[in-house]
């Protein structure tokens, strides 16, 4: 251990503000921070054991106890969540065995956790057990999840190949490999794919691209030859790999096309009443499932999606990468950059949408003999996968994003805050750091010209209060992520005190854009003070969930109904939760409200990262409105009065409320607290947290009547509801048979019943009864 720490400490460096990255790179090792590892840390370094203390009891990310081979990591963000993932963590703690306040089973081979967001929205709900992700999980299925990890065969991370064949092309395949689609099987059906083309000797280029953005249909594959139109198989498996390609492509061997014939026929007879898993659409075909979601969107941040390998660097100079970089550095000034970023109207992307411009003219103007640049790409929000998403999809368009402000401000040094959750986006970013360091684009004397830059990955340990500026600014010079007074601001006094800007990714993924294709490119799209578009993470209770870029100015129903489909499973539309923790829920009804900075204000909620959620009449919005705030109060740093003790007795309150005793007095009395908290807290964590309490109350307050009088309307919340079995009820015995609890008796071929004394409101007996007759009531 000794000599593994002074290795991490030899690598890393002595530094204070060196200790997050030490200590993440211990817990890599250990899966905790032992107490001789930390002690050995303080005796090598400047680091004391104070900070190590203060820093690992603040970032949720660090564990001080001893934890099991493998760490199990139920997602509860917000779509997981509105999809059923406390019933799911519990049954992975019920199928382990593991009493109240115990994580670990006895065996020590698995260790429980939630996690705020694991960025795969369109699969929930998501577990990860390792580094492999288990989507659309139901109760039910934990049991069988658990065995499929262990019977899994060790090994080392796969390589992506290239088909390099010598001789030409037929043609070319592209593949997604973001981590939804690595997550829905891409990976297995990329190597399946060349396999087949391999064996049988066909020459055609595979491509893997980065995020496809259709995350409901994948794994997808896009077929392009050349003289033909393309084509699209959605939800494919390793299976089906074979009978595409023998569709659209023909083997040099003769004996190897004899075979195909052969083997396909034997299988249509043997396999004939078997449906197919995959569906095929052609490019242009006008309703098909990949259209109707594209259609409306316009790809800025996103431009080239599905086409553009994210590693591949000549690929993205081929398609004007960097052309905006080298503009600036060789025909515009300083001055003339921010003028155009100014003439875009460019607001930032990640919060209530300040001026861009104005922040880059601060940082011009300060004067320092030191500047920095910082991308946050923490994105904290449960629910949020838009970073995730551009980082994994486009690192060179992001690089060259921050590059463009880097030279426009003067800073010499700049930094990558991304969160550590994301390993795709990191270990992409990375790379693309050291490509363009050997192209000449990072270092010193740029491209020949006076302007030097070092850009540097730095991973976040688990703080969602760490999105405001000042506490990722504390979080990377190794302090607690507690926010600080403002003025000063970053821009004149930010990392290591120096002035600093910041933006968020989606902000520097649109500058390239902008400065190649000019301000009024980008000016003409969206609404008067609302320009371009904006990415949104769309999921929830819709029917075609994924990465949307859409214009400034579109309305909710655009996205709900045409993009997204509507609601998935027959149910109606109830509203959208928007902006995160941040933000607030717009009911159905509020629809035609559009999509921009002030008219999102107006109704109560804000643009925030992009989380979009939308939920159905199955949702419960005083469950929603507890959850959002559960998550800022425990997010909460304490520094200030009102977001320590103003959301707790919200959470008070709201917890009696959703059990059913509360009182109609209760809600003034949470209105109230919710309006002070929003005037009184320092930062925006807390300023925003009351959000979700305040649009849920004067939108749905007779839900909130509802559960005070005893009742859940939409039958969510589990202390007001029961589970019963109707006459439709064939007694198959399966509920019974699988019920965690003996709470339903096997009477085979009779009407079953449920003890609702015994039951734990699982819902398994509900999502196994092949009949439909659980109902909860």
């Amino acid at each position: 251990m000794i000599d593994f720490v002074d290795d991490v400490v030899g690598r890393i460096g002595k530094e204070p503000d060196k200790v997050i990255p030490i200590l993440q790179a211990i817990q890599g090792k250990y899966n905790y921070l032992p107490e001789p590892a930390l002690k050995r840390v303080c005796e090598t370094t400047t680091i004391t054991e104070s900070q190590i203390t203060g820093i690992s009891t603040f970032y949720s990310q660090f564990r001080h106890q001893p934890v099991g081979k493998h760490i199990i990591r139920v997602c509860v963000g917000t779509a997981c969540h509105v999809k059923g993932a406390k019933q799911v963590y519990d049954g992975f703690r019920r199928e382990l065995g593991l009493e109240k306040g115990v994580d670990t089973d006895t065996e020590k081979l698995f260790t429980v956790e939630e996690v705020a967001c694991l960025g795969c929205c369109t699969l929930a709900p998501v577990v990860q057990i390792d580094a492999v992700t288990y989507g659309h999980v139901e109760t039910g299925k934990v049991a069988e999840i658990i065995e499929d990890f262990k019977n899994l065969a060790p090994s080392e991370e796969k390589i992506v190949r290239e088909v390099t064949e010598e001789g030409i092309s037929q043609g070319e395949i592209r593949i997604g490999l973001g981590s939804c689609c690595i997550a829905s099987g891409s990976s297995g059906v990329k190597e399946e794919l060349e396999k087949t083309l391999a064996e049988n000797k066909i020459k055609v280029d595979v491509k893997q691209v980065g995020c496809v953005g259709v995350c409901n249909q994948v794994p997808m594959m896009e077929i392009h030859k050349k003289g033909e139109e393309a084509a699209y198989y959605t939800k494919i498996n390793a299976n089906d790999v074979g009978d595409i390609i023998e569709k659209h492509f023909q083997s040099k061997s003769w004996m190897s096309r004899f075979k195909n014939r052969f083997y396909n026929y034997a299988e249509n007879l043997t396999f004939s009443d078997i449906p197919k898993s995959s569906n095929r659409y052609n490019a242009n075909e006008e309703h098909s499932p990949i259209s109707e979601f594209l259609k409306g969107q316009v790809n800025i941040a996103t431009e080239y999606r599905g086409e553009i390998k994210p590693s591949d660097f000549e690929e993205y100079l081929s398609k004007h990468g960097f052309e905006a970089f080298k503009k600036c550095l060789n025909e515009l000034s300083a001055d003339e950059i921010i003028s155009e970023i100014e003439k875009s109207g460019l607001k930032g992307r990640g919060g209530a949408g300040f001026p861009s411009a104005i922040k880059w003219k601060m940082v011009q103007n300060a004067k320092s003999d030191q500047k920095y640049i910082i991308c946050n790409g923490d994105e904290g929000d449960p629910g949020a996968f838009m970073d995730r998403m551009l980082l994994e999809s486009y690192p060179f368009r992001i690089i060259e994003g921050i590059l463009i402000g880097a030279y426009a401000v003067g800073a010499t040094e700049g930094r990558l805050y991304i969160r550590a959750e994301y390993p795709l986006a990191v270990k992409r970013i990375k790379e693309g750091l050291e490509i363009c360091k050997s192209k000449g684009l990072l270092g010193k004397n740029i491209l020949g010209s006076d302007f030097s830059f070092d850009l540097k990955v730095f991973e976040g340990a688990g703080a969602f209060v760490c999105g405001e500026e000042t506490a990722l600014i504390a979080s990377i010079e190794g302090k607690r992520g507690i926010p600080q007074l403002r003025p000063p601001y970053p821009a004149e006094k930010g990392l290591w005190d120096k002035p600093t800007l910041i933006n968020n990714t989606e902000t520097f993924s649109l500058v390239p854009y902008i400065i190649r294709n000019g301000a009024e490119a980008f000016s003409k799209i969206g609404t008067e003070k609302s320009k371009g578009t904006k990415v949104f993470a769309l999921a929830g209770k819709i029917k075609r969930g994924g990465l949307i870029e859409v214009p400034m100015g579109i309305s909710i129903k655009q996205i709900v109904e045409e993009i997204g489909g509507g609601i998935a499973d027959g149910k109606q539309f109830k509203a959208v939760q928007i902006g995160g923790p941040s933000g607030g829920c717009i009911p159905a009804s509020m629809s035609d409200t559009t999509i921009d900075f002030d008219s999102l204000k107006e109704v109560g909620a804000m643009m925030g990262s992009g989380g979009l959620i939308v939920l159905d009449e199955s949702d419960c919005m005083v469950d929603i409105a507890h959850y959002f705030l559960s998550f800022t109060q425990e997010e909460s740093c304490g520094r200030c009065t009102f977001c320590r003790i103003g959301t707790q007795r919200m959470l008070e309150i709201l917890e009696k409320i959703k059990i059913g005793k509360g009182k109609l007095s209760d809600l003034d009395l949470l209105e109230q607290l919710a309006l002070n908290t929003q005037k009184g807290s320092m930062c925006a964590l807390g300023g925003t947290a009351p959000n979700p309490v305040l649009s849920t109350l004067k939108y749905f307050r007779h839900e909130y009547e509802a559960h005070i009088n005893g009742k859940c309307p939409s039958g969510k919340c589990e202390e007001l509801i029961r589970y019963e079995i109707n006459d439709n009820c064939t007694g198959c015995t399966k509920c019974a048979q699988r019920c965690p609890v003996d709470a339903i008796k096997a009477k085979p071929y009779e009407l079953h019943e449920v003890d609702n004394e015994l039951c734990i409101k699982c819902d398994i007996c509900k999502q196994i009864c092949p009949v439909d007759a659980v109902e909860i009531k």
